[in-house]
């Protein structure tokens, strides 16, 4: 078989950039050690009902002056619902699931998180628009994913 020469140049520069993407994400999950971004805090799924902090979701409010939020989204519900917090103050959620992967998400707003079961997702937001707000997970997550929806409710005094 005669093959051309640009056709072999063109096949091995393929060839080539195939190799180096695949040694760079094999270089990456080996040295960097990939996890989820910011998945630091790990938490049991299955002793979740019994846990300090998500056996009870709910708001609280900081010593700081902040609210500290811990959700659980499980299929399909977000716990707790609705969620009430003050308008600019800063907010910090704290989420985890207690089954699958879930997304959570402020519609309007630039709040977008993963949330995965045996890790803590953490990340803070400070809301300057008292109002309501839509949560809903942008993550597939079973047969009733389209009504897994919640509400934040941003108030303008203490939650």
């Amino acid at each position: 078989m005669n093959v051309e020469l640009y056709e072999k140049i063109w096949m091995w520069a393929a060839g080539a950039l195939l190799t180096l993407f695949l040694g760079v994400i094999v270089l990456m999950s080996a040295v960097e050690a990939v996890q989820p971004p910011g998945h630091l805090e790990t938490v049991d799924p299955t002793t979740l009902s019994s846990h300090p902090e998500f056996g009870k979701p709910a708001a609280s409010l900081a010593s700081d002056g902040g609210v500290t939020v811990s959700v659980v989204a499980s299929m399909f519900e977000f716990s707790p619902n609705p969620i009430r917090v003050p308008a600019n103050r800063r907010v910090t959620f704290r989420l985890t699931s207690s089954d699958i992967l879930h997304g959570f998400e402020v519609a309007n707003t630039n709040a977008n998180v993963m949330v995965l079961p045996g890790y803590v997702t953490q990340f803070t937001v400070t809301f300057d628009r008292p109002g309501e707000y839509v949560i809903a997970c942008n993550e597939y997550c079973g047969l009733q994913h389209h009504n897994m929806v919640g509400k934040l409710i941003v108030t303008r005094d203490a939650p």
